[in-house]
């Protein structure tokens, strides 16, 4: 449930599920929110699942699971993926050392089984863990002016940087930590958090206080993600190999033992993995799963495919095998197959690049 529904009603907001949690769709005009980001910026309510990890052993408790090294420092955050025992990605988390705790951003439906899961392998751990979606209110603060907009609101403490990082201060006498990005939209961002029941001040300071804000929706968030090259859990990650999706930020090839190492370090000391993740630009928009073919030969699948605002044209994201041929690429759109390019990503430039932008090794670039 959205902690501030009624005022997204106020802007004309129509909502969606995702995750068994209801978001904001949008607002009535998604492309034009694309450019307002583009161009400046803009404030979303983040749809985040919360899992806060205690007790002395939670470090290393969360780090001896996880695939990327959980930082020890008060302030500090990683991306990391939880893998299954074949290394293929069961969530994704952004893993916040906030002193006494940690608290792990995960997908909306991912925190009650992660803690549930988690609870069963505690032995003599000193850990306690608790699904804590329901505290707190996350929400994005993306654009080109995205810093000068903290700024202009951010009392006792400077914005954050470099990237997962975080400061503790106050926005109009509320309490807030605010997070530097990975800049997932392709654009410098932050995302601010705050108790549930500050959420709706919040959300207010965020858009008419300091430096004006447009709101924005799932809707503009998937193509401003999308043009920026960034896969998403639900689209992208989800029961794939971390190598296959190239999200190689979330990774620690040189950490000890975490559940699916031993697959991702064999794919990786391979130099190439099946498939990679790379965009396309149709001359019309496919579906999601849409088959992608170089001449006769089927080669991979679209994952999604959005109108971009930003070039007036369809892009897609596709796993594609590796070293097919690309010279002759089409997909199939109602039955036909359609003419496609590939293209490098990210399609849109932005004020930044994602960090999750899709990057294999010089070998397998080469091969």
């Amino acid at each position: 449930m959205s902690l501030v529904a009624d005022v997204h009603a106020d802007h004309g907001a129509t909502f969606t599920e995702r995750g068994g949690r209801e978001v904001v769709a949008d607002y009535g005009r998604p492309d034009s929110a694309v450019r307002a980001v583009r161009n400046g910026v803009g404030v979303i309510e983040m749809g985040y699942g919360v899992v806060a990890v205690e007790g002395d052993d939670r470090v290393e408790f969360v780090d001896n699971a996880v695939s990327n090294r959980v930082p020890a420092g008060d302030g500090e955050g990683c991306y990391a993926l939880l893998l299954d025992p074949q290394g293929a990605i069961e969530t994704e988390l952004f893993v916040y050392n906030a002193g006494e705790r940690l608290l792990l951003f995960t997908p909306p439906d991912r925190a009650e089984p992660l803690v549930d899961d988690w609870e069963g392998k505690i032995f003599i751990d000193d850990v306690r863990l608790r699904d804590a979606s329901d505290e707190f209110g996350v929400f994005g603060v993306h654009g080109p002016t995205s810093t000068e907009k903290i700024a202009s609101v951010l009392n006792g403490a400077g914005s954050p940087e470099p990237v997962l990082t975080f400061v503790r201060g106050r926005m109009n006498d509320v309490g807030v930590t605010v997070i530097a990005s990975d800049a997932p939209t392709g654009e410098e961002g932050y995302e601010v958090v705050c108790a549930a029941d500050e959420a709706e001040d919040v959300f207010d300071t965020l858009l008419t206080r300091g430096l004006n804000a447009a709101p924005f929706g799932y809707a503009t968030w998937d193509t401003l993600t999308a043009e920026a090259g960034t896969p998403l859990f639900d689209t992208e990650l989800r029961g794939r190999l971390p190598n296959v999706a190239g999200v190689r930020s979330a990774v620690d090839f040189e950490k000890g033992c975490f559940v699916g190492q031993e697959v991702v370090s064999k794919v990786e000391n391979r130099g190439r993995p099946s498939r990679r993740l790379v965009g396309l630009r149709p001359e019309s928009l496919p579906e999601s799963g849409a088959a992608v073919f170089a001449g006769d030969a089927s080669v991979g699948e679209v994952t999604r495919a959005v109108e971009s605002p930003s070039l007036d044209a369809p892009i897609a994201l596709a796993y594609l095998d590796f070293g097919a041929e690309e010279d002759d690429l089409a997909v199939r759109v109602d039955g036909d197959e359609v003419a496609a390019e590939r293209a490098d990503l990210p399609f849109v430039e932005g004020s930044a690049r994602s960090g999750r932008l899709p990057t294999y090794p010089e070998a397998a670039e080469e091969a």
